[in-house]
């Protein structure tokens, strides 16, 4: 199984969109975002500097840069939030995720990624669980993949997006590098 780079790179499966989405499944992945910097925190701080510089799996990304990943699509997240409750349908502006794990700020201490994380996830935790029925059905268009998505859909996105990369730093631990 560790061998298999597909089960690596998707520890726990790829996001799929579900047909439709009802309260409990808004309120689990809600859930899911505001423990999501805390249960980073605790799988993340434990490791040592030199754990931090190894790719969680081969050909991935270094710890460090993956934790400073978390911090950059949250980010985003948090913003194209905000314009989709604020705009009608407006299109993001898609990033180079590859080419900014390779930035120098993702060298910088993990503290500064969690740090931006709790933060980050304080605001739109608040905002999530203040957002009506009608302003989870609002959309933002997303060019990459050509269509527009609601603000319930991409919360259950992110919901999996911080799963899976728990996922992926658990599995890294579990493999016992060097631990």
């Amino acid at each position: 199984m560790y061998n298999d780079l597909e089960s690596l790179k998707y520890p726990i499966g790829k996001f799929t969109v579900p047909q439709s989405v009802d309260q409990e499944v808004l309120k689990a992945a809600i859930l899911s975002i505001s423990q999501f910097p805390k249960n980073l925190f605790q799988v993340a701080s434990p490791l040592t500097p030199g754990q931090l510089e190894r790719p969680y799996r081969p050909g991935g990304w270094t710890v460090r840069q993956l934790l400073h990943h978390c911090a950059d699509s949250h980010g985003q997240a948090l913003f194209r939030f905000k314009h989709a409750l604020t705009e009608e349908n407006p299109s993001i502006k898609p990033y180079d995720e590859g080419s900014w794990a390779k930035l120098s700020d993702a060298a910088l201490p993990t503290a500064y990624a969690l740090d931006m994380i709790r933060v980050v996830h304080a605001k739109w935790v608040h905002m999530l669980q203040n957002m009506s029925p009608a302003e989870f059905s609002r959309t933002y268009y997303h060019p990459e993949k050509q269509r527009s998505q609601t603000l319930s859909e991409v919360t259950l996105m992110y919901a999996w997006h911080g799963e899976h990369h728990l996922a992926h730093i658990s599995g890294f631990i579990g493999r016992n590098f060097d631990l």
